[in-house]
């Protein structure tokens, strides 16, 4: 028995380390922020705009909304991973989980000098988080019929 829930309990560790990073990156002020995203769409624009060019006002904005995919795509898999352990439909709740989490990490910013909390955000991390969930299935899926 003891085992079992020191599995659980490991499992849910990158959880908590990635929910972590996302705090600590949203607990930011906006000019330290900005200027995170800024110096990485600088590098990344300077690569692209080598094969064509760029409206790099839009592109520093798709970096922004794009590190909210990203992270809380990556927030579904860990999440989903995590409550595979439990036998209840976890789907669903890791979707729930992250979506609390997403909601939670924009009401945190509206306490942060220059950020705020926007509702795009949030639909923006569910959605990373609702794909990050359906390819854990597939590659399951695919890993179970190999």
């Amino acid at each position: 028995m003891v085992h079992t829930d020191v599995k659980k309990f490991i499992f849910w560790i990158p959880v908590l380390i990635w929910m972590s990073v996302i705090f600590y990156l949203s607990h930011q002020p906006g000019s330290e922020s900005s200027e995170l995203s800024s110096d990485l769409a600088a590098k990344i624009l300077y690569l692209i705009e080598l094969i064509f060019p760029v409206n790099s006002d839009y592109f520093h904005h798709f970096i922004r909304k794009s590190a909210h995919f990203i992270a809380y795509f990556i927030l579904g898999i860990l999440v989903v991973n995590a409550l595979r352990i439990h036998n209840f439909k976890y789907a669903a709740y890791a979707f729930l989980i992250c979506v609390l989490y997403a909601i939670s990490d924009e009401v945190h910013q509206l306490f942060i000098p220059g950020r705020s909390g926007e509702v795009r955000d949030v639909l923006i991390d569910g959605t990373g988080a609702f794909i990050g969930i359906g390819v854990y299935f597939l590659l399951k899926k695919n890993a179970l019929s190999s």
